[in-house]
C-alpha cells in the first residue's frame, strides 16, 4: 500500500500552519478521503484537523512513542484513507533539545519518510526568501523538502520576486502562497480558541479562502511521491473481549475538550462505554460506573460550572462514595474548592485547595515521572506525559501525591497528582499509546469497585 502523505511544516512558531492546513484538508477531503495528523502533544490544532476533514486528527509524537508505535498508529489510522496531511509543531527541527531530533517535526518526517512542504512567513522577504529555505534544506539532507508555501505575500509583485527567488536559488518549487490577511484566528492564553467555541461554517470558509492560491494538485502530487513503506495497520490497543463492560463518564463541551482521541478509544477498547455529557450546558452527571474529566477552559467557563449544583454535588458523591475518578488539568481544577480568575467560583470541593489562575505560565513541558506506590492505577511505572498551565493550587497540595516527578513543573514541590480516596487529579497529561496500560488500568479499577 502507498499511503500518500505528506507533512506541512513550518520555519518557526506563529508562520500560520494551522490555519494553512486546515484550509488545505478542507479543500482536498471535498474529493478525497483524508487523514490528518499533528506532530507533538497539541490538542487544540487537530480539532481545527478534524472539523476540516471530518475524520478525527491524531496525534504523532516522538516524546510520547516510539518509532514502531508512532507506524502503527499512522498505518492504523491511514489504512482507508486516501491521503495523509500531518500539520508540524514549532519550526521544522525544533525538538527536546537544542541539537536532537526527538520532539521534532523532522522526526516525525524522517520516521514516516514523508515529504515535507514548509511554510514561510515571507513578510518584506524576496532574495533572503531563498536563504531561509536554503538553509533549512541544508540543516539534514534526510528530510526531504519538496515544496514551499509563502505566507503573508502583499501582492503580485511580492509574489513573483519572492517565487522566483527561491524557486532558483534553491530548486525547490513553491506550490502556493497566501496573502497578507486582516484577520487571524481567535486565540486565548492556551493557543487558538477551540472549534467547539466557534461558528464552524464561517471558519472553514475563513481557512479555506486563505488556500485559494495553493496549488493543491502540486501538493497531492508531492504525497503520492512518498516512497512505498509497509505500514503494521493493527489495532495499537489492548482489547479486552470480555462481555463485562463499564460505563465511564466524560465531560465533553467548552469547558472540556482536551482528550486525546487514543485515550477515549483506549477505554472502549479496554471494556468501557463511554458516556459524554455537557456540564457546562447544565447536565448532571450521568449514571456511570467511573469518570475521566480531562482538560479544556474551566476557568473560562467557570460561572456556568459553578452554577451546575447538580454536577458539582453529584461529582463530591461520587467521590465520597469511593468511586474511581481521574482529572487532568481542567478537570482537576474543577475537584478543586474554587477556581479564582476573575472571581472566585466554587467547585466540587474534593480537594480542599483553591485552584488560582495567573497572567503567567506555570508549566509547559514534558513530563517525566513516576507512579508512586499509592497510586492505585500506575503504581510503580515509568510516565512520559504533557503539561501545559497557567493556574497552581493553593495551598501547595501536601499529598498523597500520584506522581513524583523528574522533569516537569506539576505541583511546584516535585510532585503531581493530588489523590483522595478513589479521585487522582492531576496536571498532567497522559498518551494512551505512551503508557499502553492506560486504559485497561482505568477500565479494571473501576470493574474492580464493582466485584
Amino acid at each position: 500500500m502507498n499511503y500518500p502523505r505528506v507533512v506541512i511544516a513550518g520555519t518557526g512558531s506563529g508562520v500560520g500552519k494551522t490555519a494553512i492546513t486546515a484550509g488545505i484538508m478542507a479543500q482536498i477531503s471535498k474529493n478525497k478521503k483524508l487523514q490528518g495528523y499533528k506532530v507533538g502533544p497539541d490538542f487544540i490544532d487537530p480539532m481545527f484537523h478534524t472539523l476540516a476533514s471530518k475524520r478525527p486528527s491524531r496525534n504523532l509524537d516522538s516524546f510520547f512513542m516510539d518509532e514502531s508505535t508512532i507506524k502503527n498508529l499512522f498505518g492504523w489510522a491511514s489504512k482507508d484513507a486516501e491521503i495523509s496531511v500531518i500539520e508540524g509543531v514549532r519550526g521544522l527541527y525544533d525538538g527536546l533539545t537544542s541539537v536532537g531530533d526527538e520532539g521534532s517535526t523532522a522526526e516525525i518526517a524522517k520516521f514516516l519518510k514523508a515529504p515535507v512542504i514548509l511554510v514561510l512567513n515571507a513578510r518584506s522577504l524576496a532574495k533572503s526568501a531563498a536563504a531561509h529555505i536554503l538553509g533549512f534544506k541544508l540543516l539534514d539532507p534526510e528530510v526531504n523538502i519538496a515544496g514551499v508555501i509563502l505566507n503573508n505575500v502583499s501582492g503580485d509583485r511580492h509574489r513573483r520576486k519572492a517565487t522566483e527567488a527561491v524557486e532558483t536559488l534553491t530548486s525547490t518549487p513553491v506550490v502556493g502562497t497566501v496573502e497578507k490577511l486582516p484577520e487571524k484566528l481567535a486565540e486565548r492564553h492556551l493557543g487558538l480558541v477551540t472549534t467547539s467555541e466557534l461558528d464552524s461554517s464561517k471558519l472553514l470558509k475563513q481557512v479555506s479562502a486563505m488556500v485559494i492560491d495553493i496549488d493543491l494538485a502540486q501538493i497531492e502530487e508531492i504525497a503520492e511521491k512518498a516512497p512505498d513503506l509497509q505500514f503494521d495497520d493493527s489495532c495499537p490497543f489492548n482489547v479486552n473481549d470480555s462481555s463485562n463492560k463499564v460505563k465511564i463518564g466524560v465531560p465533553f463541551d467548552k469547558a472540556y475538550s482536551f482528550y486525546y482521541r487514543e485515550n477515549l478509544e483506549s477505554l472502549t477498547y479496554a471494556g468501557a462505554e463511554i458516556k459524554y455529557f455537557k456540564p457546562t450546558e447544565g447536565d448532571a452527571l450521568p449514571a456511570v460506573d467511573g469518570l475521566y474529566l480531562g482538560g479544556g477552559y474551566p476557568e473560562v467557563h467557570a460561572s456556568e460550572i459553578s452554577a451546575n449544583k447538580d454536577f458539582l454535588e453529584g461529582l463530591k458523591t461520587f467521590s465520597e462514595d469511593g468511586n474511581v475518578i481521574y482529572g487532568e488539568c481542567g478537570g482537576m481544577m474543577t475537584f478543586c474548592s474554587a477556581i479564582i480568575n476573575d472571581g472566585e467560583y466554587e467547585m466540587a470541593k474534593i480537594f480542599s485547595e483553591k485552584a488560582v489562575q495567573t497572567s503567567q505560565r506555570q508549566g509547559l513541558s514534558y513530563v517525566r515521572a513516576e507512579a508512586t506506590a499509592d497510586n492505585f492505577l500506575f503504581a510503580g511505572q515509568q510516565i512520559k506525559a504533557h503539561e501545559f498551565h497557567y493556574s497552581h493550587l493553593q495551598p501547595v497540595p501536601t499529598g498523597p501525591f500520584a506522581y513524583s516527578i523528574s522533569r516537569g513543573t506539576g505541583f511546584n514541590n516535585g510532585f503531581d497528582g493530588k489523590i483522595v480516596r478513589r479521585t487522582i487529579g492531576t496536571y498532567m497529561h497522559q498518551h494512551a499509546l505512551s503508557n499502553k496500560l492506560w486504559g485497561t488500568s482505568l477500565v479494571n479499577a473501576v470493574l474492580s469497585d464493582r466485584l
